[in-house]
């Protein structure tokens, strides 16, 4: 019997995006409180006592817990803040740094056993973070530029022919105030939901023809579901690992543009 057979007979299927992204609710009535709700909520008091311990005394001299948050601190400070912040780097590293730390947390919990499950899949957690960010985005720009000079600069950039300005400013309009928070969120949601999507096909083709149809044929496609898994596993760590970071820097990205008007 050929492994396809044992697809077609027993009615093997790759798990549907509604078994694997919605929950019932942890407390009977509460609906609102699912497991990504309160994996959410558990990232958050990992951070606030991450942080509390590494930086509450700290020691000339960084041992434990404040010698990884000040990897981290150094890190997302030369590599997020100052490149487009500049002088006001320090002053938003604590924004940005809960920035990092949060969303890797997030990212990290679907490859976390027993959790496995990417806060960020769900789009309204990166939706909730990238309106935080363009509402601020607005709030600096029109603070440090005016009303009038933040729309002119982020529409109509100095130094071009002035017909440009017919095609260039509506496109400058839709990309700050409408696709740049959009793709800020989409971006982090749609890298989680696939990673987790595939994670979860090739441990469950690794689960069921191991386990459940164990064939000589079975147990080689079985062999490859686990070692696709171990593969994108290893994969999505880094993958998880680089949202952190883009989501961090975009934030950094748009604070600095909303600061200076030559951004």
């Amino acid at each position: 019997m050929s492994a396809l057979t044992v697809l077609a007979d027993d009615q093997f299927k790759a798990p549907s995006p509604d078994e694997l992204f919605n929950f019932a609710p942890i407390i009977p009535g509460v609906d609102w409180f699912t497991k990504p709700v309160l994996l959410a909520l558990l990232s958050s008091i990992i951070v606030i006592g991450f942080c509390w311990a590494a930086f509450a005394s700290p020691k000339i001299v960084p041992r434990g817990v404040q010698n990884v948050a000040e990897y981290g601190y150094m890190f997302v400070r030369d590599q997020v803040a100052r490149p487009f912040l500049g002088k006001d780097a320090d002053r938003w590293m604590g924004l940005l740094l809960t920035l990092f730390f949060l969303v890797f947390l997030w990212n990290i919990m679907g490859v976390i056993p027993i959790l496995q499950f990417p806060v960020a899949s769900h789009i309204a957690f990166p939706a909730v973070l990238a309106i935080s960010i363009y509402v601020l985005k607005v709030y600096l720009g029109v603070k440090h530029q005016g009303p009038i000079g933040y729309f002119k600069n982020m529409m109509f950039p100095p130094g071009l022919p002035k017909p440009i300005y017919l095609l260039l400013s509506p496109i400058e309009f839709l990309s700050n105030m409408i696709i740049a928070p959009f793709t800020h969120a989409v971006r982090l949601f749609a890298n989680m939901f696939a990673g987790h999507m595939l994670l979860a096909f090739f441990s469950m083709v690794g689960f069921w023809f191991l386990f459940e149809k164990l064939t000589p044929l079975g147990a080689t496609v079985g062999v490859i579901g686990v070692v696709m898994t171990i593969i994108f596993t290893a994969f999505e760590i880094f993958i998880q690992f680089l949202q952190a970071f883009l989501f961090a820097m975009l934030a950094s990205m748009y604070i600095g543009g909303a600061l200076h008007a030559e951004h």
